[in-house]
């Protein structure tokens, strides 16, 4: 395997995992019900984002980039710059984290779907 496809298959794929993951843990701490389902979706959808941000900048240092001029851009510009990044890989991540989710209410034992 080529060396830039393992260093990026295999962080992809810990993503994808993680973007099943998340919703299923929430679903431990929220109750059930409709309500609670949508905040899940949110809460997971917000996470997602700050990891995948996070990801990105550890990316980025890891290849070079001094990270103090990532912290030049300033609050605001890494939250746009890497927010941006993480929602172009929301597109692979999403759809996985939507079947999470749509996946929860067959686990409902007092909630009616």
């Amino acid at each position: 395997m080529p060396e830039a496809a393992e260093h990026l298959l295999i962080p992809a794929m810990a993503l994808a995992c993680l973007s099943w993951v998340v919703p299923k843990l929430l679903s431990m701490v929220l109750p059930e019900g409709v309500r609670p389902l949508i905040l899940n979706g949110l809460l997971s959808t917000l996470i997602l984002v700050t990891v995948v941000a996070v990801f990105f900048i550890v990316l980025y240092v890891r290849n070079g980039v001094p990270l103090s001029r990532i912290l030049d851009l300033g609050l605001v510009g890494m939250a746009f710059y890497f927010g941006r990044l993480a929602l172009a890989a929301g597109l692979i991540l999403a759809p996985i984290m939507v079947l999470s989710v749509a996946a929860l209410p067959r686990t409902w034992q007092k909630a009616v779907w």
